[in-house]
């Protein structure tokens, strides 16, 4: 099948070799243009674009398809199918009906659920058990067209949005491919009840809100992994947290990164009696005192435990300005963490 395909991030990649690997005549491939990157700003290539040139294949970079010579070249590859794998362009109805075979994209949520630009980090951030892949016919809304194929899978407890790409896009590309050799591409309408929108992550999202549940902490530091990543100011350094996971309750027991069970907790220092009557203090394991949402109430050898507006959290990784992540046995030889010490 002649093939014109748009796409730009990582995720999009498998699709793109699938259908090249599949035999598929990949006439033209479109992505953003490269854009200004690293600390000193210089132009990046999409992924796709570079998986795209080593496989030899035709580049086509319009920074709209709203633009007749944008729309003339695309016309000009006469593809039988246009396949768009989180494109971040908006394609026009004229766009659209090139292609004799229409449209089909692969979006990684179960469609109505997680229209939009984020739906991986959404359904993270959302504490869904799961999510997964639909194969969809465009129309000129979003993400609103015929249901062509839908495949689920779980959401874990140790899922970051990278890792949870990976899968999807490895589950995407297969599902495209097969369901490519099966023409016409007419789908079934989309249920008109249970559409959720994921919005593009913003970076205000990313700071950390001590005050919120453990739990929801946890999801938030999940979901903005590998991308943005969650931050919190420590002292005078505002210091990005990875590998968050919630601390067990009394009587129960949570593995915490990289760590062997745990040892009784010590009433954390510098704490006053004052901060145990708060409203919304932390749920402390016995002998600990309980703390302000932010607070650091515990130090080893393998992780930071600070408290949340409900339980705490273990920190596993962190990472200060300028430099890279790491294990927080590592971070804590070259920036002391003590007990009272606070994130905000």
């Amino acid at each position: 099948m002649r093939v014109v395909f748009a796409g730009t991030p990582e995720f999009a990649v498998p699709s793109l070799r699938a259908l090249h690997e599949g035999g598929h005549h990949i006439a033209l491939v479109l992505t953003q243009p490269d854009r200004p990157a690293g600390r000193g700003l210089g132009q990046r290539s999409s992924p796709v674009k570079q998986a795209a040139l080593d496989l030899g294949l035709e580049v086509d970079q319009p920074a709209s398809l709203k633009s007749p010579d944008a729309l003339q070249r695309l016309r000009a590859a006469r593809p039988d199918v246009l396949v768009v794998v989180a494109y971040g362009l908006i394609l026009p109805p004229a766009a659209l009906d090139v292609a004799p075979l229409g449209a089909v994209n692969v979006h990684a949520s179960l469609l109505p659920r997680w229209r939009g630009a984020a739906p991986i980090q959404r359904s993270i951030l959302a504490g869904d058990r799961e999510t997964g892949i639909t194969l969809m016919r465009m129309d000129a809304s979003l993400d609103t067209g015929p249901i062509l194929m839908q495949e689920s899978v779980p959401i874990t407890e140790e899922d970051t949005a990278g890792s949870l790409q990976t899968r999807l896009a490895t589950l995407g590309a297969a599902m495209l491919v097969s369901r490519l050799e099966r023409p016409p591409f007419e789908g079934r309408p989309q249920p008109d009840s249970g559409a959720t929108y994921a919005a593009k992550i913003m970076k205000s999202e990313s700071v950390l809100i001590w005050g919120l549940p453990a739990q929801v902490i946890a999801r938030t530091a999940r979901a903005m992994d590998p991308q943005p990543g969650v931050s919190s100011r420590l002292g005078d350094e505002m210091i990005k947290l990875w590998r968050l996971r919630p601390a067990p309750m009394p009587g129960q027991y949570t593995a915490r990164p990289d760590a062997p069970p745990p040892r009784p907790v010590e009433a954390a220092a510098g704490l006053d009696a004052a901060n145990r009557s708060q409203p919304g203090a932390a749920a402390a394991a016995p002998g600990a005192a309980a703390a302000d949402p932010g607070t650091v109430i515990d130090v080893d050898d393998d992780s930071i435990r600070v408290a949340c507006g409900q339980g705490s959290v273990w920190i596993g990784e962190l990472q200060r300005p300028g430099g890279r992540r790491l294990a927080a046995r590592d971070f804590l030889r070259g920036r002391a963490v003590r007990p009272g010490d606070r994130f905000v």
